[in-house]
């Protein structure tokens, strides 16, 4: 048994990002799926060990860590090869900006507990959630698309010419966004970097349809 344990959900994009993460830093893991639709997540054997009831979850000896941006910056500073945030300050922060403007201003209002939600709390039915997911994607791309189009920063990737943090957060946003059918059309430098990050073998992985828990 490994001495890094997983717990997540193949179609979650915040553990689709841990999973990114563990698989360029080379780590072996443990690999245990709770399938969010069927309220696997809520019973008292997982809120055990993650009391928030939220994937991903990562234990590492015991230790409980949860939140999928300090998971992936815990796992860089553990095994800094390869970086996945820039030498220096200015690039540091550049990457946590891209990082976030997707997982503090997209995400949050687009996963799973939110949509059930707005069906269970207001009605809405398949297409007002539809909506109210590209309507979030497209309020977060347009301006992330101008930074990254019009930055000098930007290269293959979304901070120069190695995949890191915030390649890791677009791949997982992209990945979800075509579930629901959001028009990548005017997004040509997020579409780019999306194609390079999914040309390599850790993002290949660590893609939701190659889980065991995939359906």
């Amino acid at each position: 048994m490994s001495d890094i344990v997983l717990h997540n959900y193949y179609r979650s994009s915040t553990s689709y990002r841990v999973r990114i993460a563990l698989e360029m830093k080379g780590l072996s893991y443990d690999y245990i799926p709770h399938h969010l639709r069927h309220g696997e997540h809520l019973e008292p054997a997982y809120l055990a060990v993650n009391p928030q009831g939220l994937v991903p979850a990562l234990m590492l000896d015991g230790t409980l860590l949860t939140q999928s941006l300090a998971i992936i910056e815990y796992l860089d500073e553990i095994r800094p090869e390869p970086p996945l945030l820039p030498k220096d300050a200015l690039g540091r922060a550049r990457v946590r900006m891209l990082a976030q403007m997707i997982a503090c201003d997209i995400h949050p209002v687009n996963n799973l507990r939110v949509l059930t939600s707005l069906r269970t709390l207001f009605g809405a039915g398949d297409q007002d959630i539809t909506n109210w997911f590209r309507h979030w994607v497209n309020e977060g791309f347009q301006p992330l698309e101008k930074i990254l189009a019009s930055s000098p920063d930007t290269g293959t990737f979304c901070h120069g010419e190695a995949p890191g943090l915030a390649d890791i957060c677009l791949a997982a946003q992209v990945t979800n966004n075509a579930r629901f059918g959001v028009d990548m059309g005017p997004y040509p430098t997020i579409a780019r970097i999306h194609a390079a990050c999914m040309a390599l073998p850790a993002f290949q992985k660590a893609a939701p349809q190659n889980q065991i828990d995939a359906e």
